[in-house]
């Protein structure tokens, strides 16, 4: 049994993380599968948004302490293919979480439980939040004397108020699925057996959009944060201007004009 699966629904990518009995905790073979999904739903051009989720009780509890962190600091040697490509691939880890590598494409979170640590990370590397009520979030390294070395120290400090991002850096608390909604971390919170029906209607709406201007406005939106505004419109419109030639900005009006769908390639 795969430890991550991956499906295609029409041009939506679900990944699911499937190691439900440690809580979806990252081993060196779900580090692997996750980063390899990644990659794999970014070079296949039928594919226009991506789903993540779990399965079980939990969205992903983090790293596994038994396993991948030993892997990484060298108390552990390598005793499988996962274990050689973790050392072997030391950004493979990163790009599990979403921290060092760009999908491209826009990345939805379908939270069926707890997102800790690790797992906390990954959802902050998405771009849209589906939580049912049950789960909670935090970052809960520094309990343990680890760094949050997935990113929490650059992006909860841009994603969250400042004060509450280093409320939740230093003392590893936890928030419910209903404060995190409240300070803007999530998008909806719905009952878990809706999280998945939500997450897909709200996919599938950006998929029926035209592709490279989904991709230009992530790709603009992303790499304006924070910066100054001369400097942002600058990077706009370097990226904007290239949509503005492509055959699916002239098929948008078109159809619009003529009162149809419009036929969106991707080109």
């Amino acid at each position: 049994m795969a430890l991550v699966d991956y499906e295609i629904k029409g041009h939506v990518a679900i990944v699911t993380l499937n190691r439900p009995e440690a809580r979806n905790a990252i081993n060196p073979e779900v580090a692997v599968r996750l980063a390899d999904a990644w990659q794999k739903a970014r070079d296949d051009d039928n594919v226009r948004v991506i789903v993540v989720t779990g399965k079980g009780s939990a969205f992903c509890a983090g790293a596994d302490l038994g396993q991948l962190i030993p892997m990484m600091s060298g108390a552990r040697k390598p005793e499988n293919e996962w274990d050689e490509r973790v050392v072997k691939e030391p950004g493979i880890t990163s790009r599990a979480l979403l921290r060092n590598f760009d999908t491209v494409k826009p990345v939805i979170a379908a939270i069926n439980g707890h997102a800790i640590a690790g797992g906390m990370e990954m959802v902050q590397g998405t771009d849209i939040r589906v939580a049912c009520p049950e789960a909670k979030f935090g970052v809960q390294e520094v309990k343990w004397a680890i760094f949050p070395a997935g990113g929490s120290t650059v992006r909860l400090p841009v994603q969250l108020p400042f004060a509450k991002a280093m409320e939740l850096l230093l003392t590893g608390d936890l928030i419910s699925a209903e404060e995190a909604k409240e300070i803007g971390f999530l998008n909806y919170v719905v009952p878990a057996d809706q999280i998945m029906a939500k997450a897909l209607e709200i996919a599938e709406k950006i998929a029926a959009n035209g592709p490279i201007a989904v991709k230009a406005i992530r790709k603009s939106a992303r790499a304006c944060l924070g910066k100054p505004e001369q400097e942002a419109l600058r990077i706009e419109n370097e990226i904007s201007a290239p949509v503005f030639q492509t055959e699916d900005a002239r098929e948008g009006p078109r159809a619009f004009m003529e009162k149809r769908k419009p036929a969106y390639k991707g080109r």
